[in-house]
């Protein structure tokens, strides 16, 4: 099975984010804003969102003379022991504070051995996870994450996974015909989230975005109940643009 690697933006911010770092990095008693602009090349615009980004999550440390060092974060998670332990804690805390940015239950998913995982989540108690009725491994065909999933296999991968899970119908939405699926999925251009419009389950609403790191593909997604479905595209939009963080964890 192979991987369709098409860069959306969250891959070029994390891309960005790695020189920023590499930069910090290499000057361990501190580094001006102007120095990593010119060691990277990057504009005044783009490198001040990336260094507020990597502040946010604990990657960078500005320090009083105002020079930046390499933050906790980064050095838990380039410790051998407990890194692990760091990476989930490290994702969970990005995964909080894009649930409250979103106003939606979160979810961080993996293509791993053949089936869909949902390997973390963040919700509330005003951001409700979906009722997972029917496991997510055998239906990707009528989920936002599945198919966002498989979106990201090749046309070989696609049809292995459908042939090993029916395409049972659970809602009077569900897609069950593989030839129109596989077309779907064919047409997804990569930086337009997936949805799921109630096919999963009625009163629930998803969408999900790309999220490949490395050899594996992965995706993040959000819920919403149906009667706030008027915020779904706005809120798959947030998701995709704050979706770097998530990746840069992945990454290092």
């Amino acid at each position: 099975m192979a991987l369709k690697h098409e860069p959306t933006a969250p891959y070029h911010s994390t891309q960005d984010a790695l020189r920023v770092l590499e930069t910090v990095a290499r000057h361990s008693t501190g580094v001006t804003d102007t120095e990593i602009a010119r060691h990277t090349g990057l504009g005044t615009e783009r490198l001040t969102t990336l260094l507020r980004m990597l502040r946010r999550e604990g990657y960078v440390t500005q320090i009083t003379d105002g020079t930046y060092v390499t933050g906790t974060a980064l050095a838990r998670l380039g410790a051998a022991e407990g890194r692990e332990q760091a990476l989930r804690e490290q994702l969970q805390g990005t995964l909080d504070r894009l649930r409250d940015s979103v106003g939606a239950a979160v979810y961080l998913s993996r293509y791993v051995d053949g089936e869909v995982s949902v390997t973390q989540y963040a919700d509330s108690p005003a951001t409700p996870k979906v009722n997972e009725w029917v496991d997510f491994r055998s239906c990707a065909h009528a989920t936002a994450i599945g198919k966002s999933l498989l979106g990201q296999l090749d046309h070989t991968g696609r049809r292995d996974h459908l042939h090993r899970h029916r395409m049972a119908r659970l809602t009077s939405r569900t897609i069950t015909s593989d030839k129109l699926l596989l077309s779907r999925l064919e047409a997804q251009p990569p930086t337009v989230p997936v949805l799921d419009l109630q096919e999963y389950a009625i009163g629930t609403v998803c969408a999900a975005v790309p999220l490949t790191a490395g050899s594996t593909a992965g995706c993040l997604a959000l819920s919403l109940p149906v009667e706030h479905a008027h915020r779904l595209r706005r809120a798959a939009d947030t998701l995709n643009r704050n979706a770097a963080p998530v990746l840069l964890s992945l990454a290092i």
